[in-house]
């Protein structure tokens, strides 16, 4: 019998609420530690918060509402998708392979992905190709 994905979830958090309250005679020190080395998905380990600005220059989207991909790689929605955008006095260009912004030259034509990124790209959907066509060839 398949349990649904919920189902696994609430049992997981049943099992975890279980061992916390049977680690009960842990010392202070072991939980500060623990504390310590972990951190919400919602502010970074020195204080900081991850919901702030987009990191292009001059704008003031509010990154509190989008997505967690875009909170996590600190750019908003509309500057991932732009032609250039201006990051430390240059236009740069969000790439979805690398998540990163990189100088124009790096990118061809209006493609979103470096170079870098489609050459591999490219390269592994080559090798698949003839190994597919140069298998089965016909005699």
């Amino acid at each position: 019998m398949e349990i649904s994905k919920q189902e696994r979830i609430k049992r997981k958090k049943e099992d975890a609420n279980e061992e916390d309250q049977d680690d009960g005679d842990e010392s202070e020190d072991d939980n500060k530690k623990k504390k310590a080395l972990t951190y919400s998905s919602r502010k970074q380990p020195g204080g900081g918060s991850t919901q702030g600005c987009c990191q292009v220059e001059y704008c003031t989207a509010d990154m509190c509402n989008a997505k967690s991909y875009h909170r996590r790689h600190k750019v908003c929605e509309f500057h991932a998708k732009a032609p250039d955008a201006l990051i430390a006095g240059l236009p740069q260009r969000f790439c979805q392979q690398c998540s990163r912004f990189h100088e124009l030259p790096e990118f061809d034509d209006s493609k979103r992905s470096c170079r870098r990124h489609l050459l591999g790209h490219n390269r592994r959907r080559r090798k698949v190709s003839n190994d597919y066509h140069g298998e089965g060839g016909y005699e």
